[in-house]
């Protein structure tokens, strides 16, 4: 395809090329952020805090949404088990969902592990009930999507065929719920561990609402190149799960545990910012650690540390290439 229009952005040409268009057949988005969480950023970027990372603090979840919003994220990204003790210890919705709001904070995702993969039909069943529970505590809270990991077949390798029906099944159970359903990729699993087999699930989907959410970590520890992220539209990936992995560490023997903050170790992360800013993406870069001596210490240390980690990162990116 020749650019015979010096007016048209090298990003609209990549957004207008099969191969980028192809990992996301189906990636518009439906959801738009607020439009006080629009404001002009280097690169698009935004930035959520994923509650994992200071989870060993043990706090109420009202309280992480406090600590998000005295870091400066503009979202924050909950774990659904930590909704459902929230309602279940008294909290309402409805309070947590207005001083989310007032708090400037959105809830672009949230991370569960309904078992909507399994091979077995009665476990599958089972847990797409679990995921319409899940999907309704995350709505009444104001979230928008949630992760579908493979949580069902980490140990069994899957016919992709098979997957892309089952995510298809989930998607049209989620978005009439008001939830849109995130193809989760784990490095660590037989099933959806790299970048290529959810590139091939979307495109077999081709459902308008498909999307993938991915993790520097998980992407070194499933063994796929950073660059291929490049085949992707922007609009198919919505959250980007922010971490790094030390130096020497190989990709076998690393483990969750051992992420350290964007910068700290050894991830191409200033390439891959800009990769993503190439193909069009605006989304969250979520803090997601989960670092024993990080939960050592102070939640809103952490979670501001962590912050401007990557902000610095972005800010780096998006000036003159290095």
């Amino acid at each position: 395809m020749t650019n015979t229009n010096p007016l048209i952005s090298r990003r609209a040409m990549i957004s207008q090329t099969g191969l980028a268009a192809a990992a996301v057949a189906a990636g518009g988005q439906v959801h738009a952020e607020p439009a006080g969480q629009a404001a002009v950023r280097p690169g698009g970027f935004k930035f959520s805090l994923n509650t994992a990372t200071i989870r060993g603090q043990k706090l109420p979840l009202a309280e992480e949404v406090e600590i998000a919003a005295k870091a400066g994220y503009q979202a924050i990204e909950p774990w659904v088990e930590e909704i459902h003790r929230y309602r279940a210890g008294g909290g309402k919705a409805a309070d947590l969902r207005k001083r989310i709001s007032d708090l400037g904070l959105v809830v672009p995702s949230a991370i569960g592990f309904a078992d909507w993969i399994d091979e077995d039909d009665t476990r599958r069943a089972a847990g797409l009930e679990q995921w319409k529970k899940d999907a309704d505590v995350v709505r009444s809270i104001g979230g928008i999507r949630m992760a579908a990991p493979p949580s069902g077949a980490y140990n069994v390798a899957l016919d992709l065929g098979r997957v892309a029906e089952r995510y298809r099944k989930l998607l049209e159970i989620s978005c009439s719920l008001g939830i849109v359903p995130e193809l989760e990729m784990w490095g660590g699993a037989k099933t959806l561990s790299r970048m290529s087999q959810i590139a091939y699930v979307l495109v077999e989907v081709g459902h308008p609402q498909a999307c993938g959410l991915l993790d520097i970590f998980h992407v070194y520890k499933g063994g796929s190149q950073f660059a291929g992220v490049r085949v992707f539209n922007g609009a198919a990936l919505h959250v980007l799960h922010v971490n790094d992995y030390p130096a020497g560490m190989t990709r076998e023997k690393v483990n969750d545990s051992d992420r350290v903050y964007p910068g700290d170790g050894a991830a191409p992360i200033l390439t891959l910012l800009r990769d993503l800013h190439a193909i069009g993406y605006n989304g969250m870069l979520s803090l997601e650690l989960f670092n024993r001596g990080y939960w050592q210490q102070d939640a809103l240390t952490v979670a501001r540390t962590g912050l401007e980690k990557i902000q610095a990162l972005v800010q780096r990116a998006m000036a003159k290439p290095e």
